[in-house]
């Protein structure tokens, strides 16, 4: 009976696969009506997410065969996309750089797929689109060796993540909730703040980071003396369902009241359901509520605070 079942279950996961690979246009002869293949779009992505990186490090991100990714990076490498180095640490480690040329194909590859992405998430209506991505999330969660284990870290930013904190706040939000770009402009100038005069002894940003890809965000800023602000909390339509979300309103808390801060303090929308949950659960209590029109919609805009 269990050998049956899990015949069936094999045919159905199959037949999904075929599914989905079709859905997505996998079997198009270029990923995005593009000249790259999959594997070649995803080692621009990779390369693009960092200033440099490490050829072992990619090979193994990827999981990839090592002589068909050195085929791979051959050919970026004479169209000028890819510069290769050597670490300054040690000499043997060999280093990869995008070029300004690779750093714009990269950018045209990203904006395809936001908007091959938009195409076919903005038909649905919205609880259509949170139950897809919440699927997703799940199927990463059952399948990702790291998301079984509960394998998330919560770390410093690296170089560039600054960037990819504004840049996903923008994107997330307006997929999730349709708000405009003054949503971004205001986390880009929040982020900009704090990366030019932050006091690390009382303010601190952290990622959570699965399988090296960053996966949510979350920050801590001094409001006064006394009075700490937790700003920026995100985490990535993939990657819910793991605790990363609480996870980060915890360590925010818990630095918070090591730093000295005798309250915790934070603003939000009445709209956003599922981060009010975690605030409630972490012991915020909800001071006022005020409606207004914000990032392009009517909503209520809320004052959380917690006494440390």
């Amino acid at each position: 009976m269990a050998g049956a079942a899990l015949e069936d279950h094999v045919a159905a996961f199959r037949d999904f696969n075929r599914f989905f690979t079709n859905e997505i246009g996998l079997l198009r002869r270029g990923l995005l009506d593009t000249p790259y293949s999959l594997t070649e779009a995803r080692v621009l992505y990779e390369l693009g997410r960092a200033e440099v990186t490490e050829t072992k490090v990619l090979r193994e991100r990827l999981d990839v065969d090592r002589g068909y990714l050195s085929r791979i990076l051959a050919r970026f490498e004479e169209g000028g996309y890819v510069k290769r180095g050597r670490s300054e640490v040690d000499a043997r480690v060999q280093t990869l750089r995008l070029t300004a040329k690779g750093r714009r194909l990269v950018a045209g590859l990203d904006r395809r797929s936001s908007e091959d992405a938009g195409a076919r998430l903005g038909p649905l209506a919205e609880p259509d689109r949170a139950r897809l991505l919440e699927a997703m999330g799940g199927i990463r969660a059952v399948l990702a060796p790291a998301a079984r284990a509960g394998g998330f870290e919560l770390r410093e930013p690296r170089v560039g993540e600054l960037g990819w904190v504004v840049s996903r706040h923008g994107e997330v939000y307006a997929e999730s909730y349709d708000w405009d770009v003054s949503f971004e402009d205001l986390v880009a100038r929040l982020v900009g703040e704090f990366a030019a005069a932050h006091d690390p002894e009382r303010e601190r940003a952290w990622i959570a980071d699965v399988g090296g890809r960053p996966a949510g965000s979350i920050f801590c800023v001094a409001e006064d003396a006394e009075t700490a602000r937790l700003r920026m909390l995100l985490v990535e339509p993939w990657a819910r369902g793991l605790g990363i979300g609480a996870a980060l309103v915890e360590a925010c808390v818990e630095f918070a009241r090591a730093a000295g801060y005798r309250r915790l303090v934070l603003w939000t929308h009445e709209s956003l359901t599922a981060a009010r949950r975690l605030y409630a659960a972490a012991g915020f209590r909800l001071v006022s509520a005020e409606p207004e029109i914000a990032f392009g919609h009517a909503d209520v805009a809320e004052d959380w605070e917690l006494e440390l």
